[in-house]
């Protein structure tokens, strides 16, 4: 097992597509899966039932059905001489309803040797991420692929792999201790407002230069920004649970009660929180990117129907002035991640026709992309991502130098 590596989560890893058979919830309690010889090379030869948390995944759902159950593995024909037929089961669960054939199954044996089976949409987004972040090929063949070890250079941990393990549900051990006391010092035992988190998180790297290539300072930017808030949270859990404060004392000799309720609504902030913070970091780190060069812009202006586009440039200023050469108008949506979300930039700014939106997503599906040229949105992703997205992908997408260069040759006008 290797520090920072998918190895640290995986012992290794198969997919295959579903064929109409496997997909089936009404062929019996048991599925079947097959052509699973080559997982002897995850699993071993020995009959074994493995602890399992299976999860169905898409593009639309935020609270993805799960369900805890097991996979047996074995040889049905252990006993013959010659021959071995290994087969792999599972029982009907809320997730194996949920799937249909040509969708994906991902298989992950655990370092715990439990396994995670997660089966995700045909055609998807996650779908994609999954098969980038396990570098697995998309292929025909109806078999399993396979990856054992997971310990070579496209298999250590960075951000956009972080994310999807945690839409994994895996969630990603780092800290970055330098800098503890120093946040608990500036910030007072808690968490700061993000605007403030984000530039504390820049002044830590003065090694990067604004001035910098773009793609390469943003994600700078962002990755320090990610480390040091789980650093941070990581501490004032562990502080919070500690202290006691979700159980309720009794005087009498019973066992001490928790307090359910105080305990979901804490944990359902510590979640809504990191939601929230990420893209407002993104935002924030962006403006600084675009200050930096001195380029002229306002955020979060309110435009026709009420709505408030992240970034307008030059201003909302000139966007209100009917007199103003629509052409070098720009609008840029600030999104961490897309999902159906994207279609909210349409509606916004409704002067400038071609619009942009940088997001951090990795790995987006074909299907998505084209239907956001075909609405006229241009994708703007840095370099450091943009590998995750396929060639003909990667021939319309916008890095964020390029972006730069096209406000500032507009401001220039």
């Amino acid at each position: 097992m290797k520090q920072g590596y998918l190895s640290q989560y995986f012992k290794g890893v198969a997919t295959k597509s579903l064929s109409p058979v496997e997909a089936d919830p009404t062929t019996s309690n048991q599925h079947e899966i097959n052509g699973v010889a080559p997982l002897k090379k995850i699993f071993g030869t020995e009959k074994r039932t493995f602890p399992t948390r299976f999860v169905y995944l898409d593009d639309t759902d935020d609270d993805p059905p799960t369900d805890d159950g097991f996979l047996t593995w074995y040889d049905a024909r252990e006993n013959h001489p010659t021959r071995t037929e290994y087969r792999m089961y599972f029982p009907t669960t809320t997730v194996s309803i949920c799937a249909s054939a040509g969708d994906k199954l991902f298989v992950g044996l655990k370092p715990d040797n439990t396994v995670l089976a997660v089966i995700a949409e045909s055609g998807s987004t996650i779908a994609n991420q999954i098969r980038w972040l396990f570098s697995i090929a998309e292929t025909d063949h109806l078999g399993f692929s396979i990856r054992e070890e997971l310990e070579s250079e496209q298999d250590r941990i960075a951000f956009a792999s972080r994310f999807i393990l945690e839409e994994l549900g895996i969630k990603v051990e780092e800290s970055e201790g330098t800098y503890l006391e120093e946040m608990l010092r500036r910030f007072g035992g808690g968490f700061p407002k993000t605007k403030d988190f984000s530039e504390y998180a820049r002044s830590t790297l003065s090694e990067i230069s604004p001035l910098d290539n773009p793609d390469a300072v943003l994600m700078g930017w962002m990755e320090r920004e990610e480390i040091l808030f789980r650093t941070l949270e990581k501490h004032l859990i562990a502080e919070r649970l500690s202290s006691g404060s979700f159980f309720i004392n009794e005087e009498s000799d019973e066992e001490t009660n928790v307090d359910v309720d105080g305990f979901i609504s804490y944990s359902l902030s510590v979640q809504n929180r990191r939601k929230s913070r990420v893209g407002q970091a993104l935002e924030n780190h962006t403006e600084q990117l675009f200050r930096s060069r001195n380029i002229h812009f306002d955020r979060t202006k309110t435009t026709e129907n009420n709505s408030k586009p992240d970034f307008v440039f030059p201003g909302i200023a000139e966007y209100r002035n009917d007199t103003f050469n629509v052409t070098l108008l720009t609008m840029l949506g600030v999104k961490s991640t897309c999902k159906d979300r994207w279609r909210q930039v349409l509606t916004e700014a409704d002067k400038i026709p071609n619009k942009h939106l940088l997001t951090l997503e990795a790995a987006i599906s074909e299907n998505q992309t084209n239907e956001m040229q075909s609405q006229n949105l241009q994708l703007v992703v840095p370099t450091s991502i943009r590998n995750t997205y396929s060639e003909k992908q990667q021939q319309w997408l916008m890095c964020i130098n390029d972006f730069v260069k096209l406000v500032l040759e507009k401001q220039r006008n």
